[in-house]
């Protein structure tokens, strides 16, 4: 047993525009250097060209995109009796959240165009539509947890 105190969840507030506790973990993670109102005018801005762009509630597609490239398991890795063995393990809910995030983050950065604004829309699409960097990267997770299937028995 460790000797702190547990941490206690202080929550985070839901977002001004559109009161969701989503957008406003989705800006956190966006903002560099501590800069959240830079953050927040960038997903603000991209939710109002998704809505240019597709014809249904930006919040509704946001909410579908990120859905779409939550993974639902990943390999860990175990050693057992010398041996390095690929693990597939379920993921936690708020774990799935934050790599589902993080990987839209991360290919919207890394994806060519103009203004970040722009780039996260794109992607956000893409993962809507079930396409894109980082529905990919899901797909390839998932993947390799299925190859790495026989090693189930070794969870814990």
């Amino acid at each position: 047993m460790g000797r702190k105190k547990k941490t206690i969840d202080r929550g985070i507030v839901p977002d001004p525009k559109y009161n969701s506790v989503v957008v406003s973990k989705f800006v956190n993670r966006m903002m560099w250097e501590g800069k959240r109102s830079v953050g927040l005018r960038i997903v603000h801005q991209a939710l109002d060209l998704l809505q240019s762009k597709v014809d249904k509630e930006p919040l509704e597609v946001f909410l579908k995109a990120i859905d779409n490239v939550k993974p639902v398991i990943e390999v860990k890795s175990r050693r057992v009796g010398g041996a390095t063995y690929q693990v597939p393990v379920e993921i936690r809910e708020s774990r799935r959240e934050a790599l589902g995030m993080r990987w839209i983050i991360n290919a919207a950065r890394t994806r060519s165009g103009h203004g970040m604004e722009d780039r996260l829309a794109a992607e956000l699409i893409d993962a809507y539509n079930n396409t894109g960097t980082a529905f990919k990267k899901k797909e390839e997770i998932h993947k390799n947890a299925e190859a790495n299937k026989a090693f189930a028995h070794y969870r814990w």
